[in-house]
């Protein structure tokens, strides 16, 4: 193949990839305008349209956001301890001890990823009905816990450790569990990472099965809260839904562009493709 239609097919590739980040991008940026600006300038767009933070001020008081917020951060953080917990014992147990049976219930742990989560609402809702945990962030965060996707990166993780290592903390002294805390996970800190800010990130914005589930203010999530916010019946304003919406988003914008160069690394160090 010649220099010039080298030159010619990777102009061809980045203009298709600009093209495709313009259209991604583009209901972020009108979100933005419509935010900042009043009302009246929701479609108008002038470059020297008035700006205001009026918006935020009536988002925030037309909904009990503090709440909102608060109830996600738990959740989260319910849902990513859970994880790493059980995620980092199932890992341990695949990729280093041998049992009966191993590699058949690795293999139905993988099956997981092949299943929907909306496919287990019905069934889901059922379990946390018997709970009583219907209208709790526990019932919430519960269906999540076990990850196949957390159980295979740590136990791929786990399984490229050097056996020396583990070796030479058994003669340290440590049993099974020391060996885990002393030598597997802070190997495979970069996984924990890679895959704490997908966790965070899933769930920040999971909406369905916290829709299903949560009844009142006092459990639910910021992206049910915004849905019942912006409903029709509420009167619209994109204005006020825009403000409202950036402010839902604006922890993970402003997360990625802090961390932005460990959130690329992790993932390059973990292996995710």
């Amino acid at each position: 193949m010649t220099p010039r239609r080298l030159t010619l097919g990777r102009c061809v590739e980045v203009s298709a990839a600009w093209l495709l980040a313009l259209i991604w991008i583009a209901p972020l940026l009108y979100a933005f305008w419509a935010a900042f600006h009043p009302p009246a300038y929701v479609t108008r767009f002038e470059l020297f349209a008035p700006l205001t933070l009026q918006n935020f001020v009536e988002a925030w008081g037309y909904a009990p956001f503090a709440r909102y917020f608060l109830n996600t951060f738990l959740l989260v953080s319910l849902i990513l301890a859970g994880q790493f917990f059980f995620c980092t014992l199932a890992g341990y147990a695949f990729a280093r001890f041998a049992f009966p049976g191993r590699d058949l219930l690795f293999a139905l742990t993988l099956m997981q990823l092949f299943i929907l989560p909306e496919v287990l609402i019905v069934e889901n809702y059922r379990i946390m009905s018997g709970l009583g945990l219907i209208d709790t962030i526990a019932g919430i965060g519960l269906p999540y816990m076990a990850s196949a996707f957390g159980i295979f990166l740590l136990r791929q993780a786990f399984k490229q450790v050097p056996r020396e290592l583990e070796e030479a903390a058994r003669v340290e002294g440590c049993g099974f569990l020391g060996v885990l805390w002393r030598v597997y996970v802070p190997v495979a800190k970069p996984v924990y990472l890679a895959y704490g800010l997908v966790s965070v990130s899933t769930h920040w914005n999971n909406f369905l099965w916290p829709l299903v589930v949560t009844n009142s203010v006092e459990t639910r999530p910021l992206t049910v809260g915004l849905a019942i916010f912006g409903a029709p019946e509420s009167g619209v304003n994109w204005a006020v839904i825009s403000a409202a919406t950036l402010m839902v988003v604006a922890p993970l914008l402003i997360a990625f562009l802090l961390f932005q160069r460990q959130f690329v690394q992790s993932f390059m160090t973990a292996g995710i493709k």
